[in-house]
């Protein structure tokens, strides 16, 4: 199931974090010991409420049927004006890889960003060697725009990434089949 991030999931997010430590910290900025506790976990998770009410971001989880988190989707940096746009961010539990958990829930997510949020565009990076991750954005009709060197602070260095975007009012078909 996939849902907003609500106060009081410090505990669960927590759980979950620590639970994939070792899978993300690949992927993730370095992480000091705090960020792990449930302290730090419920403070942002009082962050994402706010955020969301400000409109700033969304930011959801993925809770299985035992009511644990198994990953994380994030509309970051949602911005309005002549842009309309937003960043995606999402890792899944290492323990729910490779079932389509990620690609299902990016297909909501921008469903939700189409028809909720009203956004024109979506974008995401991933590092160059994060093909999961590509294959995800991929098949759910984005494009890679353009690669940024050092873009993000990755497992304490800055790493370069591949840009991909998507126009959220196309639909898949019309970008796939232009020359």
């Amino acid at each position: 199931m996939l849902r907003p991030v609500r106060a009081g999931d410090g505990a669960a997010l927590s759980r979950a974090y620590l639970s994939n430590r070792e899978h993300l910290a690949p992927w993730e900025p370095t992480r000091d010991e705090s960020f792990f506790t449930v302290a730090s976990q419920e403070r942002h998770a009082q962050e994402c409420v706010s955020d969301a009410q400000a409109g700033r971001s969304i930011r959801f989880v993925i809770e299985s049927d035992d009511g644990e988190i198994r990953g994380r989707m994030n509309i970051n940096n949602i911005v309005r004006g002549a842009f309309w746009s937003a960043d995606l961010g999402y890792w899944i539990d290492v323990s729910r890889l490779h079932r389509g958990l990620a690609s299902r829930a990016v297909a909501h997510v921008l469903d939700y960003s189409r028809t909720e949020l009203r956004l024109h565009r979506m974008q995401a990076a991933t590092l160059l060697h994060n093909m999961g991750s590509q294959r995800v954005l991929l098949g759910n009709g984005f494009e890679r725009i353009g690669l940024a060197p050092k873009y993000l602070r990755i497992a304490g260095e800055w790493q370069d990434h591949l840009l991909f975007q998507r126009l959220l009012e196309e639909p898949l078909s019309a970008r796939r089949e232009r020359p």
